[in-house]
């Protein structure tokens, strides 16, 4: 029970901070209305958000690695806590990258997956670290399902600048649940161990090792794709439902359904990693996005067509993060796991950048987003071929008591 408290306890604090950083597209339309900053120009703010907490996690990881999680964690929720209240004093696209695309970014990425992730495997028997990386990133999609519809609630009932506040508020909220967490993990003994872990290294030697690994390198560069696709679809999905003439409803309800769809997904693949390599998992995650988008492009763009895109692709959204977590402490252990992963999620937010800041050059460029669609189907293929040669032993059934 003692660990069942600490993996919903991460859940809940991922699904304020994610949930409201998945959520700022909604975001991106008002704002221009209101400043006449321009799409691109307040894309490339959300795009710089998206590398920024990238950058954060490998420091927030070693943060945590080195003092435990709660300092992290609770300076994560004040900076993005902080970021949200200063944007609506912002009136230039220098504003907005400092408080959305530095504070909140940085804030959201301090109290997220690696930290979180990274706290509860050091914590946890190693046949429970898979399915708890699945029910803390269950918390993040969950934040998504619910934020999605508030916020643009709030937005319709108070302004833009009133339901930033509002997240802000929000947002302040998770600083009770980072409390809970900041102790530090005791050290690992032979009954919360179900495998050897490699031989203790320290901080600078793992790193070395990692980065002269090529398994942890392809892995790294699927988790690129990831990034591109989510940051270019929680950036524009609204923009792509207004140029089929739809209400803005249909993308609030969009992504919400996705956020829902990857409670499922994300419990899945916490289940899948304890009974199949993470590598296939992955690897079919990122070829169903191929199909999915390819049969979008194909269908009438009408609001059904958007739900049932929204829920496919919901399944395997952010449900990449359990497997991938499982194959970087499987090759590397959990004493540098916070940093390890979080330097993992830098590549999924190079990609996302990317994806957010040419989703904004393309609308103004061509007038819609086909082109990032095609790129998002040949990036998506290529990631699951990738996760193919990673070098990842065969799971061993964990035997059950007589």
């Amino acid at each position: 029970m003692r660990h069942w408290g600490l993996i919903l306890l991460a859940a809940g604090l991922l699904a304020i901070t994610m949930g409201g950083r998945q959520t700022l597209g909604l975001f991106m339309s008002p704002i221009n209305t209101s400043t006449g900053l321009g799409i691109t120009t307040i894309s490339f703010a959300m795009a710089v958000a998206q590398f920024v907490w990238g950058a954060i996690q490998p420091v927030a990881g070693a943060v945590a690695d080195r003092w435990g999680p709660g300092r992290a964690l609770a300076a994560g929720v004040i900076l993005m806590a902080l970021g949200a209240a200063l944007t609506p004093m912002m009136d230039s696209g220098l504003g907005l990258v400092f408080s959305i695309g530095f504070l909140l970014a940085a804030g959201s990425g301090a109290g997220s997956f690696s930290v979180l992730i990274g706290a509860a495997a050091q914590r946890l028997p190693a046949h429970r670290r898979g399915i708890a990386a699945g029910v803390i990133n269950a918390g993040g999609s969950f934040g998504q399902f619910v934020f999605a519809p508030l916020l643009q609630k709030l937005i319709s009932l108070f302004g833009w600048v009133g339901a930033m506040y509002s997240l802000a508020l929000i947002t302040l909220a998770a600083l009770p649940m980072a409390r809970a967490l900041r102790a530090r993990p005791a050290p690992a003994s032979a009954s919360t161990t179900a495998e050897a872990p490699p031989a203790e290294r320290g901080m600078r030697d793992t790193l070395r090792a990692a980065f002269a690994d090529r398994s942890y390198l392809l892995l790294h560069a699927g988790f690129f794709t990831c990034g591109f696709h989510i940051a270019f679809l929680v950036t524009h999905l609204p923009g792509e439902v207004s140029l089929c003439g739809l209400p803005v409803e249909v993308a609030s309800w969009s992504l919400a359904i996705i956020g829902l769809a990857n409670i499922a997904g994300s419990l899945y693949a916490g289940w899948c990693v304890q009974r199949y390599r993470s590598k296939y998992v992955l690897a079919w995650m990122y070829g169903s996005r191929a199909v999915l988008v390819a049969l979008y492009l194909m269908a009438p763009k009408t609001a059904m067509t958007f739900y049932i895109f929204a829920a496919g692709l919901g399944f395997t959204w952010l449900a990449t993060v359990p497997p991938t977590a499982g194959v970087v402490g499987k090759l590397f252990g959990t004493r540098y796991l916070a940093t390890l992963f979080g330097l993992t999620l830098l590549s999924h937010q190079v990609g996302g950048f990317l994806g957010a800041w040419l989703g904004g050059i393309a609308i103004v460029q061509t007038g819609d987003y086909q082109w990032m669609w095609y790129a998002d189907i040949a990036l998506a293929a290529l990631a699951a071929v990738a996760n193919l040669p990673i070098r990842e032993a065969p799971v061993t059934p964990r035997l059950q008591p007589a």
